[in-house]
């Protein structure tokens, strides 16, 4: 007879070949529409620091106008909105090794990104300061929550996606994106 240390080892090694076993027709898929962060671009009202490897007076946090440009010293004005982190990297470095400096080593971090916005059937519709891994449910939560008329469960998102604004269609679990406005739908019962 089996002891009862041998019947929950048995127990785990089952469920555990039964969720390996899970085909990738099976796991849960994003939608091909979704964005992350990783291909985040930047633009007007984030801010980021530019270190140049012992260079401190080319170092220093800059703010990306609302134009989309940033001013660097020895560079001047340069494009920083609609480009990604590692572009804006190598931009820098390019024009750094453009007669400036010998192999320079580039490295630009964002440090605040540009707010998100919600408005609809939430408490406190506004702009709130975007926060790495924030989920739609996080975005309601910073608004006061759902009003007693809203469509939960069903969010509208505006998003720039390669360059045009694009409306999407998110539940709770939607990642968001700086800059991403958010509508909360009123229910019609």
């Amino acid at each position: 007879m089996l002891n009862r240390r041998q019947c929950l080892f048995g127990l785990s090694v089952c469920l555990l070949a039964g969720r390996s076993g899970l085909s990738s027709a099976q796991a849960p898929t994003q939608p091909q529409t979704e964005i992350g962060i990783g291909e985040y671009r930047l633009g007007p009202g984030d801010r980021v620091r530019v270190q140049v490897f012992n260079e401190a007076d080319l170092s220093g946090d800059y703010d990306i106008d609302g134009t989309g440009q940033i001013s660097l010293p020895l560079i001047g004005q340069m494009t920083a909105g609609g480009q990604r982190v590692s572009d804006l990297e190598a931009t820098i470095l390019k024009a750094l090794s453009n007669g400036y400096l010998k192999n320079p080593r580039v490295t630009v971090v964002v440090l605040t990104y540009r707010p998100f916005y919600i408005y609809g059937e939430v408490r406190l519709p506004g702009g709130y300061a975007y926060v790495n891994g924030m989920r739609m449910v996080n975005a309601v939560v910073l608004a006061g929550g759902y009003t007693p008329r809203a469509r939960q469960g069903r969010l509208l998102i505006t998003r720039l996606i390669d360059g045009k604004k694009t409306e999407l269609e998110g539940n709770d679990d939607t990642p968001v994106l700086p800059g991403d406005i958010i509508r909360v739908p009123e229910r019609f019962f």
